[in-house]
């Protein structure tokens, strides 16, 4: 299924406790970047109906901000997914899950990077939950 994702999913809103990005009038909405979920370890995880998505009438599948940001980690787009734990995700509820997917990530030829972003984000908290699912 294709579905919106990256910095257009964190700029509207999901059915998650989440901060998002926010800033919907920098970013240009006429090709939002979209993403086939049969092409994803995720599938179709996180993905949601979203009625509004601006300049794209019709209804649309969106990715959830969690969603997002793990499709920004898996294409290594670093730089938009900076800020992920304090300033996107904003609620700790969801860290177990987060790492939980991220770990799916595992075999990923930038798993290396991916696991640093991760360690760079929250700290201890990812190399304890490295050494207990012995990935470090």
């Amino acid at each position: 299924m294709k579905y919106i994702t990256g910095i257009h999913a964190l700029n509207l809103n999901c059915s998650l406790e989440t901060c998002g990005d926010w800033h919907q009038s920098g970013i240009q909405w006429t090709h939002p970047t979209v993403m086939e979920s049969d092409e994803s370890v995720f599938a179709d995880y996180g993905i949601e109906n979203n009625s509004h998505v601006p300049e794209n009438p019709g209804t649309h599948k969106v990715a959830n901000h969690i969603r997002a940001v793990l499709d920004l980690l898996a294409v290594g787009n670093f730089g938009y997914a900076q800020g992920m734990k304090d300033e996107l995700i904003c609620n700790d509820k969801y860290t177990k899950e987060i790492f939980s997917r991220v770990l799916m990530l595992s075999t990923a030829a930038n798993w290396k990077e991916i696991s640093r972003f991760m360690g760079n984000e929250y700290g201890l908290q990812w190399l304890r939950f490295l050494e207990r699912n012995e990935k470090v």
